[in-house]
């Protein structure tokens, strides 16, 4: 079997969730779980101010364009292309071109699985960052993410912070 990559498509603007939605009842309908792994629709939280106030909100990163982690093929392919909303793959001509790891990596998407020494309800030391040298209790792990949330106490409180896998170490 060949092996899945991430490919852009392209989509009117405004039809991202719909365009994934459709992707994702399609891949349902025509059984093709196996080669359409996953489709994202990339986001990013940002800070609005409006009348003084601060909002935190989530904006598309790229407007109009939609992540999809597939085996391509020529069900696959016909299957995206033919979506309502879409308008093509982005590469040369009709031919999709992956993305590569470099620039996977920005977009919080890890094609590599990394294996972790620590488990739920593990203690952990913070090694980097803000909370250096913080010991927490692993409440979570998120491997999409590289992240675990860990407790720390805050002002008197425990209070669940997200650390990435590198900044912490097993006690």
């Amino acid at each position: 079997m060949a092996e899945a990559n991430w490919y852009v498509v392209h989509t009117y603007s405004g039809y991202e969730n719909k365009v994934k939605a459709n992707i994702e009842k399609t891949i349902e309908n025509r059984h093709l779980e196996d080669q359409i792994l996953e489709v994202r629709v990339p986001m990013q939280d940002v800070v609005e101010l409006k009348n003084g106030v601060k909002k935190q909100t989530q904006r598309k990163m790229f407007p109009g364009y939609v992540l999809i982690n597939m085996v391509m093929n020529d069900d696959t392919w016909y299957v995206v292309r033919n979506t309502r909303g879409v308008t093509g793959f982005v590469g040369p001509g009709s031919k999709p071109v992956p993305l590569t790891e470099e620039e996977m990596r920005p977009l919080g998407i890890q094609g590599d699985d990394i294996v972790v020494d620590f488990a739920e309800g593990d203690s952990v030391i913070v090694i980097g960052g803000v909370w250096k040298d913080t010991i927490g209790v692993i409440q979570a792990i998120n491997p999409s993410k590289q992240c675990v949330t860990i407790n720390v106490e805050l002002f008197g409180r425990e209070t669940p912070v997200e650390i990435g896998f590198t900044e912490i170490k097993k006690m």
